[in-house]
């Protein structure tokens, strides 16, 4: 409450201005009076969040460093992604196997969704903890040994304990790979790599099905499973060698003000620092002071250690913080806005293969897994459409607003997947109702999936747009919300299709999905009003997690 008055009397006196909405932002220096470090690349761009002094800050990593982080978040995102999804090729193999209906399997799905939203609660404040490089080994490690258990979970009890366990050592694929490339990548750059995470996430559900109906088809079902352990065990050893960790702990919050002007917002200060050699996006030093304090950098054994930086415990804390983030209006919108194009992908997975594999189509199980290749044209497109354009596209839109940034922005992306999600499942469902030519299922798969990894890429950014510093905690939060709405889907799906049918199933989807894509009109209406009126909250929990050591 304290906090709050302070920031009231700011805003009274002037010095808190409407920049510091959250997530607002002058990211371009049309004028060049800014006190700000810019990008080395764009001279007129600005670098946000402000980067430290210090070389192991991850913003001052060389492009080397932070392209094999990059590379080491995607190895993880693509086979422990993988190894989860190898189920949807072999139901009616496993089903037989481990005396099961398709609907416990699917049912069973569901609850390693619900697990992987509901896990996040204890992996995330653990990541954010004791460090993200030992969670992404840890979650490795117990998938590799849960993937390995699938073939051998007879029984309902068995293979529901089996995706519980898998749901929740799998968590952290949902939440923190965003968060580390929030950690490395500025604001300007960052829907390009949130594009690459999406491709990872998403293409490796979908490309689970291609090989493992040729590995059904031609070494059996349990092979299915033991594959990706072994490329799981690779994985391993890739990342205890060359990932590092990524948190950083921030004393400050960098605000960017005028030449003539100090701006402040809570207790955040503007950090004035030297141009540091191995920065991806060096400062324009003609408008900064150098820094005094010397730093050393980590050594290649030092980044390999196991044990992030000791901080006082605050797990508790940042569970209680993600449950209380609900009734944040963006946060919670950006939760929703995942979760309804997420459930489609559940949709079609759980449909594909009875669609396709039966009359009049026929399908084999490895041609089953041939027809998601349509899915990752539309992973790659929608990664594309996402991420570089997007970058582009944010920044043509400031230099329109006089430089400034509104995370609202970013969500005209949507105007397009609000009309391809519900074409796409009127064509799927009512098309194979109907015997449409199989060319028009594949073209709807594609549809589906572009849908699906855009609405990754566009929700997570406006999350990490509006409350980077928080978003470690938010992310939980959303996912929580995406994957409640996953379980409900996966649980209920079976029974929808069979009491309504393909074609009046998949109309009323049509109609459910359009309405909820076209949400982000709201946003884009009344998104700056929504955080205007947190905003005071926001900076009273920023300047509590810069004394508690929880900015990272």
């Amino acid at each position: 409450m304290a906090t709050d008055l302070q920031a009231a009397r700011d805003i009274q006196h002037g010095l808190i201005d409407e920049a510091l909405v959250p997530g607002t932002v002058h990211m371009v220096d049309l004028d060049h009076n800014l006190r700000a470090k810019h990008s080395k690349a764009h001279q007129d761009i600005v670098l946000v969040p402000t980067p430290s002094d210090d070389p192991n800050d991850p913003l001052n990593w060389s492009p080397r460093r932070k392209n094999m982080a990059l590379v080491c978040m995607c190895v993880y995102v693509w086979f422990t992604g993988i190894a989860n999804s190898v189920v949807y090729s072999v139901l009616v193999p496993l089903s037989e196997a481990l005396d099961l209906t398709v609907g416990d399997l699917n049912a069973g799905t569901g609850y390693l969704f619900l697990m992987a939203g509901w896990g996040l609660l204890f992996f995330q404040p653990f990541a954010l903890q004791y460090g993200k490089r030992p969670t992404y080994l840890i979650s490795t490690a117990a998938t590799l040994a849960l993937t390995m258990w699938g073939p051998f979970a007879k029984g309902n009890g068995q293979w529901i304990a089996k995706n519980i366990l898998g749901g929740l050592f799998a968590s952290p694929i949902e939440a923190l790979p965003e968060i580390s490339v929030a950690d490395i990548f500025f604001a300007h750059e960052r829907g390009t790599y949130m594009g690459v995470y999406a491709f990872a996430l998403a293409g490796s559900n979908f490309f689970a099905p291609i090989i493992c109906g040729f590995i059904n088809e031609y070494a059996g079902y349990r092979w299915v499973f033991y594959v990706p352990s072994i490329l799981l065990g690779a994985s391993f050893l890739f990342l205890f060698f060359f990932m590092e960790e990524t948190n950083y702990d921030r004393s400050t919050v960098g605000v960017v003000g005028q030449k003539d002007e100090t701006t402040v917002a809570s207790n955040a200060e503007l950090t004035l620092s030297e141009k540091h050699p191995d920065a991806t996006d060096s400062p324009d030093t003609g408008s900064l002071e150098a820094g005094k304090t010397t730093y050393k950098e980590k050594t290649y054994l030092q980044r390999l250690s196991l044990f992030d930086t000791s901080r006082k415990q605050r797990m508790p804390y940042r569970m209680v913080l993600s449950l209380r983030l609900i009734s944040w209006p963006v946060i919670f919108y950006a939760g929703f806005s995942y979760g309804s194009y997420l459930i489609w992908f559940n949709v079609l997975n759980a449909t594909a293969s009875i669609i396709l594999g039966g009359a009049p189509y026929n399908f084999s199980s490895s041609m089953v897994g041939l027809s998601y290749l349509s899915a990752m044209v539309g992973v790659i497109a929608a990664s594309l459409y996402t991420g570089y354009l997007s970058d582009w596209m944010t920044l043509k839109l400031a230099r329109r607003n006089k430089g400034v940034f509104e995370p609202e922005q970013r969500l005209w992306g949507f105007a397009l997947t609000t009309i391809v999600l519900p074409a796409s499942l009127l064509l799927w469902g009512v098309g194979a109702a109907n015997h449409v030519h199989w060319f028009g299922l594949i073209v709807a798969m594609c549809g589906t999936a572009f849908s699906n990894t855009a609405g990754i890429t566009l929700s997570v950014n406006y999350l990490v747009d509006t409350y980077r510093d928080i978003s470690g905690d938010g992310m939980t939060t959303v996912i929580i919300i995406r994957n409640t709405m996953s379980f409900a889907i996966g649980y209920g799906i079976t029974p929808w299709l069979t009491n309504l049918g393909y074609q009046n199933c998949f109309i009323s989807a049509a109609f459910i999905g359009l309405a909820a894509s076209s949400v982000f009109l709201i946003m884009t209406w009344k998104g700056k009003s929504l955080r205007e009126a947190y905003r005071l909250k926001y900076w009273a929990l920023v300047q509590k997690h810069t004394k508690m050591g929880m900015v990272h």
